[in-house]
């Protein structure tokens, strides 16, 4: 007796929504582990395009999966918020109010270092996603919290402000060198001379430096991607 065609076409087409499922996984982790790699190179500027031909997708396979780019940052920022917060929430843990200000902006700098569009997706509001908005207030707070109990312990300066984290990232956003290697240890050895400079009780010892990093005019030059201008066609 021939097998039922409905069966047939009904078992195939079970057989065929896993891999289907599969795939849809497969194109969506491409997707965030190109768009992560693309902005902690150039930004949360880049265009979604260069997204897709990074990840091997159409371009309408990664707007199908997501259909705005807040969606796609959110996604791709979500892990690194969370490690943000729970810095954070460690940095409030700790007993002595001035080594949890300071473990909190050298952990904090130090993501900075290793993904640049991290700082700017904090730092970026995002009202419709609900989740990512929650835990960016609760780091925002929780950042205030540490200035305060670091003030009433008198070892952070009075006229400290919030907003001058955000001087700190900036100037740490500018460090450029040839190795990631080189970045975390010129921003470690930034981040000690500014925490010097925000402590009140100047009179206590002095920390000690991080070991400078291997900089210099040539590697930074060709970090930046600044034009050599003993090159012919230079002024």
């Amino acid at each position: 007796m021939p097998a039922d065609p409905s069966r047939i076409t009904a078992g195939a087409a079970s057989a065929e929504t896993p891999r289907l499922r599969a795939d849809a996984r497969h194109n969506r982790n491409r997707i965030l582990d190109a768009a992560r790699e693309a902005f902690a190179a150039r930004g949360l500027e880049v265009p979604m395009a260069a997204i897709a031909r990074r990840a091997g997708v159409g371009v309408a396979t990664l707007y199908r999966r997501f259909p705005t780019r807040e969606a796609l940052i959110t996604e791709v920022f979500t892990d690194q918020l969370t490690g943000c917060v729970s810095v954070i929430d460690d940095a409030l843990a700790d007993p002595d109010p001035w080594q949890g200000f300071c473990l909190a902006v050298e952990k904090l700098c130090s993501l900075q270092v290793a993904d640049r569009g991290f700082t700017a997706a904090f730092l970026t509001k995002f009202p419709d996603a609900v989740d990512f908005e929650q835990k960016r207030v609760r780091a925002e707070r929780g950042f205030a919290d540490l200035v305060r109990r670091a003030q009433q312990s008198g070892r952070l300066r009075a006229d400290f402000d919030r907003s001058d984290l955000i001087l700190l990232l900036m100037a740490n956003h500018g460090i450029t060198a040839e190795s990631t290697v080189d970045k975390l240890a010129a921003s470690r050895r930034l981040v000690a001379y500014l925490l010097q400079a925000f402590r009140a009780d100047h009179a206590g010892p002095a920390c000690v430096l991080p070991p400078p990093a291997s900089l210099d005019l040539d590697r930074v030059s060709r970090s930046s991607r600044i034009p050599n201008l003993k090159e012919p066609g230079g002024p």
